[in-house]
C-alpha cells in the first residue's frame, strides 16, 4: 500500500485552536467504511499528521438514540507509525467537522478504548467540542524506566518539579507525566528519538506529557510521540485527559476545577486544551475549538 494516494475525500482540521496555522492538525475520514487496517496506515503515513481519525457507522454498544439519530460512529484513530487506542485532538477536530456537516449537539464515540461521549456547541462563529473520558487510572513508574525517561530526554533529575511526581496515567491512553521545574526547561526539548520510542513501546506509552505549572490552574505542555513516528505532538488531548487524572488522584489541584493547558508555543503551533474536573465524575472533560485547514 505503500503507493496509496490520499483520498479527496480525507479532510484536515486543526484541534485547540480556531487558527488553521495553531492547534494540532489531524486527518479525518467521514466514511471509512471497506478500507482495510493497512490502507487506514498508509492513509494516516501520507498525510503525515500525527492522527488521522477514521469513521464507521457503529457496530454496536454506541447509544442507541444517538445511533438512531445519525450521531454515533466508530472511530479509530492511525499515526504515521501505528493505531492508537485513542487520539484526543483527532477526536476534537472530528466533532468540529460533523458540528459543521450535522449541526451542534451531543455525538458518540465508539473507539479501541472505550465509549466517548463528545459534544459540540457554538460560541459565536465557532464551535467547540468537549470529549468526556473513559474512567482514567494513574500509576507509579518504576525507578529505572524513570532513569532511561530522564536519560532519553537528556534531563538531569533535579531538573524535575519535586511537587509534581512522575507517574503513568491513563484516560484511553497511557502517557508518562513529568514535570519541569522551570520554564527554561520545559522549552529546551532535544531527545533521543530511538531511545525514548524503545522505552515507551516497552512501557505501553502513546506520548510523554512533559509540563511545567505556571500557576494552580495553568500550565505549559509538550509532548513527545516518537513511537507514531513524531518528534513532537502539538496539542494532545488524550495525553490532557490523563493529566487532568493525574493532578486530582495525587491532590494537586481541587476535585471540581478547570484547568487550562498550553501547547504548541514552542512548536510555534499555540493551542489551549481545557480541562475540567467534576466531583461527582472520575471521568475528564477536555475541550477546544478547531478549524478546517485550507487546501
Amino acid at each position: 500500500m505503500s503507493s496509496l494516494r490520499v483520498s479527496p475525500d480525507v479532510l484536515r482540521y486543526t484541534a485547540f485552536s480556531d487558527d488553521p496555522e495553531g492547534g494540532n492538525p489531524a486527518g479525518i475520514v467521514l466514511d471509512a467504511t471497506g478500507l482495510s487496517d493497512e490502507e487506514m496506515l498508509a492513509i494516516a503515513a501520507e498525510v503525515g499528521y500525527s492522527e488521522s481519525a477514521f469513521l464507521t457507522a457503529p457496530s454496536g454498544g454506541a447509544d442507541s438514540g444517538a445511533s438512531a439519530a445519525g450521531r454515533a460512529y466508530s472511530v479509530r484513530y492511525f499515526s504515521p507509525k501505528m493505531e492508537v487506542p485513542f487520539c484526543g485532538h483527532a477526536t476534537v477536530a472530528t466533532a468540529v467537522a460533523l458540528g459543521e456537516r450535522i449541526g451542534p449537539g451531543d455525538l458518540v464515540f465508539t473507539t479501541r478504548a472505550g465509549i466517548v461521549p463528545v459534544t459540540v456547541t457554538r460560541e459565536g462563529g465557532t464551535l467547540r467540542a468537549t470529549l468526556t473520558s473513559v474512567e482514567p487510572h494513574i500509576e507509579e513508574v518504576a525507578a529505572d524506566d524513570l532513569a532511561e525517561a530522564l536519560a532519553a530526554l537528556d534531563w538531569p533529575a533535579g531538573d524535575l518539579d519535586p511537587a509534581l511526581p512522575p507517574r503513568i496515567a491513563f484516560a484511553g491512553a497511557r502517557h508518562l507525566v513529568l514535570a519541569a521545574a522551570s520554564r527554561e526547561r520545559l522549552a529546551h526539548l532535544a531527545y533521543d528519538f530511538a531511545r525514548l520510542e524503545a522505552l515507551m513501546h516497552r512501557l505501553d506509552l502513546v506520548t510523554l506529557e512533559l509540563v511545567w505549572r505556571a500557576s494552580p490552574e495553568v500550565f505549559h505542555v509538550r509532548a513527545p510521540f516518537p513511537v507514531g513516528g513524531v518528534v513532537e505532538d502539538p496539542a494532545t488531548g488524550a495525553a490532557a485527559a490523563a493529566f487532568g487524572a493525574y493532578a486530582r488522584e495525587l491532590g494537586l489541584v481541587p476535585e471540581a476545577t478547570v484547568l487550562t493547558l498550553h501547547q504548541g508555543e514552542d512548536m510555534g503551533r499555540p493551542g489551549v486544551l481545557t480541562v475540567e474536573l467534576r466531583a461527582d465524575d472520575r471521568r475528564i472533560r477536555v475541550s477546544g475549538t478547531g478549524t478546517r485547514i485550507p487546501a
